[in-house]
């Protein structure tokens, strides 16, 4: 699984690089996935500063360093939720670049009732935020997880080679 994101990874690590950008990861039901796929990448203290598995609310409370009101009326695994945390994770590292995601893998019940296989990701930089929403429609947290990733990483892919003059929202 790794052999096949460090490809897309390798792209990612060669653009950051070429614009001397840094990026912070807030994996959510990725595992640690999408900063894996990143650290395959040889020379990656050169565009990889850190980030965590967001995976309860102490480790949400204490990576992002946010009030809990600002979560009010949010619910998990939705392009406002995923955008908050991007957002926060690029300003908590100090970076050009935050990714987050946050979903539900399958495989239990997800405490805030997100249905399985159900993923948000948001990519946010310089003058730009997009977020693709993810859904398998299945339980198997396995697969889940590994397409989560995917997705998560091809929309930062697909965002570093965008025109970074305008903000713009993506779904899909």
């Amino acid at each position: 699984m790794l052999n096949e994101f460090n490809l897309i990874a390798a792209r990612i690590a060669a653009a950051l690089k070429d614009r001397r950008e840094k990026i912070a990861v807030a994996d959510g039901a990725t595992g640690g996935l999408i900063s894996a796929s990143l650290l395959t990448v040889p020379g990656a203290l050169k565009f990889f500063v850190g980030g965590g598995i967001v995976y309860s609310f102490k480790a949400r409370d204490v990576m992002f360093a946010l009030p809990r009101g600002a979560y009010e009326g949010m619910q998990s695994a939705t392009p406002e939720y995923a955008l908050l945390q991007a957002r926060a994770i690029r300003e908590r590292f100090g970076v050009a670049w935050g990714i987050a995601e946050s979903g539900s893998a399958g495989g239990s019940t997800h405490p805030l009732g997100v249905p399985s296989g159900q993923s948000c990701c948001a990519v946010v930089g310089p003058g730009i935020e997009r977020v693709r929403v993810s859904e398998t429609h299945n339980d198997d947290r396995i697969a889940n997880m590994a397409l989560f990733t995917r997705n998560a990483l091809e929309l930062l892919d697909e965002t570093l080679a965008l025109d970074q003059g305008a903000i713009s929202p993506a779904f899909g």
